[in-house]
């Protein structure tokens, strides 16, 4: 179904009256409508990728999900303190190289 060639089209106006119909004579060139990404947007992108192109291995994480959702996750409290502790040594000699 073409839709191209509408006989009224429905305009608004600023004030936020009521949309008023344009007759036929009155026509105008369709608006472009534009998008704008945040940087947040694009990064999430990129996790998506990574996601989808083998860096992350979904197998596995799969395999956590189902031992969280069925109680048989166990969290081992050293293990995440250490390797939060490198990774904010890693984060604070970036940060001194920058």
């Amino acid at each position: 179904m073409k839709i191209d060639n509408v006989s009224k089209a429905v305009t608004s106006t600023a004030s936020g009256d009521k949309p008023q119909r344009a007759g036929k004579a009155e026509t105008s060139a369709p608006q472009q409508d534009t998008v704008e990404l945040s940087a947040l947007s694009a990064q999430l992108q990129t996790f998506q990728s990574d996601a989808t192109d083998g860096t992350v291995d979904t197998a596995r994480v799969d395999e956590i999900k189902q031992a969280i959702s069925e109680g048989r996750f166990k969290v081992n409290a050293d293990v995440v303190a250490d390797r939060l502790l490198q990774t904010v040594r890693d984060l604070l000699q970036n940060r001194t190289l920058q």
